[in-house]
């Protein structure tokens, strides 16, 4: 480690209170013959020494801090025991026969900046995220496949759009073992899914709802219930299984419909309605119809990506939960979600509230909902509680 990362002055902080990134605007200078993704000590302005870390000058993060620990060495065995701890976190998880797909590894929340892994079944899906870490991938997966619990094939989901600000190329493939078939079955909860590992969303379905499906699943007996943004049917599935007494699935892909479909009757659910279209639109043309839901779900996808977004981002999770809100028969539930982690819970309950004013409805919060287990919230690092929910009653 021949780098060495100078602070300005006031700005050791965030490092002292174990904040895993170092942005551009607090370094005065770099020391040392050291290359984007070499390992570089971060110091205060008068070269004492508060952490290390990986290096990308491409990057507004321009480190990644692994330890503040500066006589633990970042070697294989380092590496081995991060991922030792994270496997360990989720021991209940591998221990209950009716779920067998869940975050196993999730970036900084466990130590392991830019590293996300997800087991489906037999299969690990990794992506690596940050230069540092795409450097260090080789390694990762050896440790990965020579694990007790070692898979059958690990694949890589490295076609995520946030590597591009880290230099990365966007690219798929088999790392280690066998290739995973087409469509990989998978179950949780005792529901059973078939998931696309290799083009779907994420890492090819939404573990981080696990929870959610389950306590949203409670309010769907013999409702009448409307899933926007409803993709491969997670939500439909539990709300099928638990009586509802219909379910209409909404979403802008017929190719995520159409694996819905059969992941309903995979799970023995009569048929339910799935349509393709634009969710805002759909919903402004039900309210003119006339038509009304004893549960809506929103889940979209992510509104804001960076600061500049946030305004936009807040219109439009607005507009679709007052859209939601003029849906609602009086008693009804509206289960709603923001996975933008720029959007705080306190903002998000917010724009919620101003649709609730602008429907002219009265809502009761009564219960928040946040990500699974699986994807545990480091405390000094805020940003890792992306996923907010509210379960809602509406009058």
């Amino acid at each position: 480690m021949d780098g060495t990362v100078i602070l300005k002055p006031g700005r050791e902080k965030p490092v002292l209170n174990r904040h895993p990134w170092v942005f551009s605007g607090a370094i005065r200078r770099i020391e040392g013959d050291v290359e984007d993704g070499d390992l570089v000590r971060v110091a205060d302005s008068r070269s004492q020494y508060l952490a290390t870390g990986y290096l990308n000058r491409r990057s507004q993060i321009v480190v990644r801090l692994l330890t503040w620990h500066p006589e633990e060495e970042i070697d294989d065995s380092f590496w081995r025991r991060r991922l030792a701890r994270a496997v360990e976190g989720r021991v209940r998880l591998a221990e209950f026969p009716a779920t067998n797909a869940y975050r196993l590894v999730h970036a900084e929340a466990d130590g392991l900046p830019g590293l996300i892994v997800d087991r489906y079944g037999d299969w690990l899906v990794v992506q690596c995220l940050t230069l540092g870490m795409a450097r260090r991938r080789d390694q990762i997966v050896s440790i990965l496949a020579s694990s007790a619990d070692a898979p059958r094939g690990i694949y890589a989901r490295d076609d995520a759009d946030v590597r591009r600000k880290e230099g990365l190329a966007l690219e798929t493939g088999l790392l280690w073992g066998e290739e995973p078939p087409d469509l990989l079955e998978i179950v949780e909860d005792g529901h059973r899914f078939l998931v696309d590992v290799r083009a779907g969303h994420k890492t090819g379905f939404y573990l981080d709802q696990r929870d959610n499906r389950r306590k949203t699943s409670t309010l769907c007996g013999s409702a009448e219930v409307l899933d926007v943004f409803a993709y491969t049917g997670g939500f439909a599935v539990y709300a099928g299984q638990a009586g509802a007494h219909s379910v209409v699935n909404l979403d802008t892909s017929v190719e995520a419909l159409t694996l819905a479909e059969k992941n309903l009757a995979l799970n023995g659910c009569k048929p339910q309605e799935l349509i393709a279209g634009d969710a805002f639109q759909i919903l402004r043309d039900y309210r003119d119809q006339g038509r009304g839901f004893d549960v809506v779900i929103l889940d979209p996808p992510k509104f804001a990506a960076s600061r500049a977004q946030v305004v936009g981002a807040s219109r439009g999770y607005k507009d679709i939960n007052l859209l939601a809100l003029q849906l609602l028969r009086p008693g009804g539930y509206l289960v709603t979600f923001s996975c933008s982690g720029l959007v705080s819970a306190d903002l998000f309950q917010k724009i919620v509230f101003g649709a609730s004013v602008d429907a002219g409805r009265d809502v009761q919060v009564l219960e928040r909902l946040a990500q699974g287990s699986d994807h545990p919230v480091l405390l000094t690092f805020p940003e890792s509680a992306y996923l907010k929910g509210l379960i809602c009653r509406v009058w």
